[in-house]
Order: structure tokens, then sequence, then C-alpha cells
């Protein structure tokens, strides 16, 4: 062996070391954080029609608008504070299956599953007053102040222009163990987007300029919680949570899930 071969090794085990230890420190300062842990308060229980397969929710002032979907069942309607019907509801042809909606602009938008139509109304008629086409899965719908914000089941969000439903921009969902599918219902409250997962009794609180989960809601609880003796899944698998409306008055959140039979005023905290 050459006798310069050991102080080679040193200097090269030393010097692996270093870069390790430089490395792992750089990994440390650029990990994702995990998200915060939310909880929060049942502020009122409310009834829910079981026959509304809640696909999306939103207030307006003190009407609540909400979507519904399956295929010939698929409704749009506006509802009171004590969540008594408004008017009539609009009901969806049988080949649409509704999906999430919003309102912007005296206008509620209102999606399709796979049919890539999205559907306009008149906010104080619900005449409908346009079709756009969205070349993707409709899902959840909200808006910020320039933008409607879609989801489409996977992991990507979508701003589009409110006018012909453009893409703008594309967000990735990602949390501390990568990109996150199953995004849902949407709503934009304060400047942060919350959202429902598919399938999970669970809310995340997304940053909508980066596509972090800066935080989420567990809810695995809620109907024991708001003292309901009701198992949805044993009914139907869809049955799922699904139905997140903020009030801004009262600073609250309103959740639900398809054909649950409660609709549960909460404050985070």
């Amino acid at each position: 062996m050459n006798k310069k071969t050991p102080i080679l090794l040193a200097l090269f085990t030393a010097t692996l070391f270093a870069c390790n230890s430089d490395n792992t420190d750089a990994i440390n300062e650029n990990a994702i954080a995990a998200p915060t842990a939310l909880s929060y308060e049942i502020i009122k229980v409310y009834p829910h029609d079981t026959s509304s397969y809640t696909q999306g929710l939103e207030w307006n002032g003190n009407k609540l608008i909400e979507s519904t979907g399956l295929e010939g069942k698929s409704v749009l309607q506006v509802l009171d504070s004590n969540m008594k019907p408004l008017g009539n509801k609009v009901k969806l042809d049988k080949e649409y299956f509704g999906e999430g909606t919003t309102l912007f602009q005296n206008k509620i938008y209102q999606l399709t599953w796979k049919t890539h139509k999205v559907f306009v109304y008149d906010a104080k008629t619900l005449k409908k007053t346009n079709e756009l086409y969205w070349p993707y899965e409709g899902w959840g719908l909200t808006h910020n102040d320039t933008s409607l914000i879609v989801s489409t089941g996977e992991s990507n969000i979508y701003f589009v222009n409110p006018t012909d439903f453009s893409i703008q921009k594309t967000l990735g969902v990602f949390n501390q163990y990568g990109y996150l599918s199953n995004i849902n219902e949407l709503e934009f409250v304060n400047g942060q987007l919350y959202s429902n997962l598919y399938g999970r009794n669970e809310v995340v609180v997304i940053d909508p300029q980066t596509g972090q989960v800066k935080s989420s809601i567990d809810f695995s609880n809620l109907l024991s919680q708001a003292g309901v003796k009701y198992d949805p899944l044993s009914i139907d698998a869809g049955y799922v949570m699904n139905g997140i409306a903020y009030h801004a008055d009262k600073k609250t959140f309103f959740v639900t899930g398809k054909c649950w039979p409660v609709l549960v005023e909460i404050r985070l905290r």
C-alpha cells in the first residue's frame, strides 16, 4: 500500500463528513414544515336535507347557495339562515352531475363533473345566462378578488378568467410529503384557500401563492360531537364529508357532507 493512502483516506473521509454535514443543514433549512393542526368549537347544528348530495356551498350574506350532484338529481338552490329553501330550485338536465359553485360579481357559477360545462346564473333570479367550457373535470369552485379558482380532484388548483374560464395560473398543492391529491370543495377566506379532501374528514388550509398546506382541521368526530348518531358511510360509500362555507359576518364556518342530516356551524381556534 502506498504510504500516502491512509492520509488521503483520512482527508477524503473528513471532506465527506463535512459535505454531508453541510447537506444535512441545507436539507433541514429547506425542509417543508408539517401543517399546523387547528381545532374548532361547535357553535350550532342545523338540519340538512339528506337528499342533497352536497358539492358546493357558499354564503351570500344570510343566504346559503348549495350545489348538489348525481345525474338526474343535481340542483342549484338557495337556503335561508335556517336552511329552508328560498324560491325554486334549478334542476339540471339528467345528463349533468352538478359540482362546485361560487358567487362572483352578481353571477353564480356552477361546475359540472365530466361534461365540461360551467353554468352561469343571474344571482337574483337564478336564470341561466351563459354556458362556459372547462377542459377538465369540475370539482370545487371559489374565487378571490379577480379570478375564479377551480379544483379537479387532482393536486392542481386553477385560477381562471370569470369571463371565459381561460386559465390564468396553475397552482400545485403540496405538504411535507409531496403533492396532495383529491382537492375538492373550496372556500377562499381572508387570503387563504380552504379545501375539503375527498374521502377524508379533513379540511386543509392552502397558501394561494405557493400551494403549500399551512394548516389542517380533523373533522373525524364532527358528527358525534354534534350529537348525531349517524354513520353516512354505512349507508353509501359516497356520503363523505364535503361542503365548507364561511359566514363573513359571524366569522364562522359551516360544514356538512353529501346527504348528511346536519350542517354544523363551527369556529376555528
